[in-house]
């Protein structure tokens, strides 16, 4: 098995292997030439993402500087935006769905690296996957950390750490990330 086969099924694999370094260089390649794009370089970034990301929607906005690890290891859906710098670290697989809104700073972070001294110094990492879903949003500075599941419609409150789970339809805020409540019918603010 092949340390990227390995990072993809989830398994200890060397972070420093060849093959994901190469990866790596690419995805490099890729994002720096599309942070020095304007809004003007409409076509340009559309390409750009389509090499970069394994699938990204229609009317996904990234602002620069974006960065990523890999970058096929992500999937977008339509219309979500990202706001300014923007980091995804995607050995593991990162799931965004449609009408999601990161704010300036969102990390995402699917890996961690060995806890054990000896492991880690070998470059020992294991992978997580992110999945976020339709109509969140996730506010400014937030960091996401590996396996973590954020459901339908939730609200992730700024600089919030979120080390578990968010279930569908809430508002969550703090380090780490809890539950603070539910968004209900009273939280509309036009038609009042």
């Amino acid at each position: 098995m092949t340390e990227w086969e390995k990072m993809l099924a989830g398994l200890p694999n060397n972070d420093r292997a060849p093959e994901l370094e190469e990866r790596r260089l690419v995805a490099k390649r890729l994002f720096r030439v599309y942070n020095r794009t304007t809004e003007e370089d409409v076509e340009v970034r559309e390409e750009i993402k389509r090499q970069l990301f394994r699938s990204v929607g229609k009317n996904v906005f990234i602002e620069p500087d974006f960065i990523c690890e890999m970058g096929n290891n992500i999937t977008i859906g339509d219309h979500v935006f990202m706001n300014f710098g923007c980091i995804i670290f995607d050995m593991g697989e990162v799931t965004i769905g449609d009408h999601v809104m990161f704010g300036p700073r969102v990390g995402i972070y699917t890996t961690n690296h060995a806890f054990d001294p000896e492991e880690r110094i070998n470059n020992v990492v294991i992978s997580k996957s992110v999945h976020i879903g339709n109509r969140v949003w996730v506010a400014a500075d937030v960091k996401i950390v590996q396996g973590v599941t954020i459901g339908d419609d939730s609200i992730i409150g700024a600089g919030s750490v979120v080390t578990k789970d968010i279930p569908a339809g809430v508002i969550a805020a703090g380090n780490p990330c809890r539950v603070i409540r539910a968004i209900t019918e009273k939280d509309k603010w036009l038609n009042k």
